[in-house]
């Protein structure tokens, strides 16, 4: 079995020094400003949120320029503290700029967080592939033909082929025979179709057999 060696890492023991540094020095200037108890405490916490915020959209990729701006103003926080509680400012009398800074630090911490969370580009939305056309845009576009109805002539010989029932052929006989009878002339086709009330074709293939 296998055992793993930690080995101390400089860079890391740097960064935990800075960071312990760093995040002392906050504390001491919030107290300073009139932020006591917890609030003392909570400065460091949120400047170091913030670089960090800042520094992982930097290495996500995408628009950097604000990511820079934050990550410079948390740096610039920081390293005030620890500038200024290294003697060059009198923690017993802080200035009324001082305070007001340190009292609006929070607003600024937290619209920076927002910026740079909710604005972070989305990476796990696949690119919508690109679909090609094979008829080029300017290539005329056939139009679909109308479907073709048939043509039916106004006036249509008789046709020999037209199946008759021979019970409408008596029936239209009988018809043709009292015409006769009242008027003494033989049924026109007009007339013998508007008694029937059958199609003029039909009309016209009755009466081919009538005569």
């Amino acid at each position: 079995m296998s055992h793993t060696v930690l080995r101390p890492d400089a860079v890391l023991v740097q960064a935990v020094i800075a960071g312990a540094l760093s995040f002392a020095h906050l504390h001491d200037l919030a107290a300073a400003a009139g932020q006591d108890g917890w609030k003392a405490w909570a400065y460091p916490i949120s400047v170091d949120l913030l670089l960090v915020a800042a520094w992982r959209r930097l290495r996500s990729g995408g628009a950097k320029a604000g990511a820079w701006c934050w990550f410079l103003v948390a740096l610039t926080a920081s390293l005030g503290a620890n500038i200024a509680t290294a003697g060059l400012l009198d923690l017993d009398a802080v200035p009324a700029w001082l305070r007001i800074l340190v009292a609006g630090w929070p607003a600024v911490a937290f619209l920076g967080g927002t910026l740079l969370v909710h604005g972070a580009p989305k990476t796990d939305t696949a690119p919508t592939p690109e679909v090609r056309r094979t008829v080029r845009d300017d290539a005329p576009t056939a139009a679909p033909s109308a479907p073709q109805l048939p043509t039916t002539a106004t006036a249509s010989p008789p046709s020999a082929t037209t199946a008759v029932p021979p019970a409408l052929v008596a029936h239209a006989r009988k018809v043709a025979d009292d015409h006769r009878t009242r008027t003494g002339t033989p049924i026109d086709t007009t007339t013998l179709r508007a008694r029937l009330g059958v199609p003029l074709p039909l009309a016209e293939a009755i009466a081919a057999q009538l005569t």
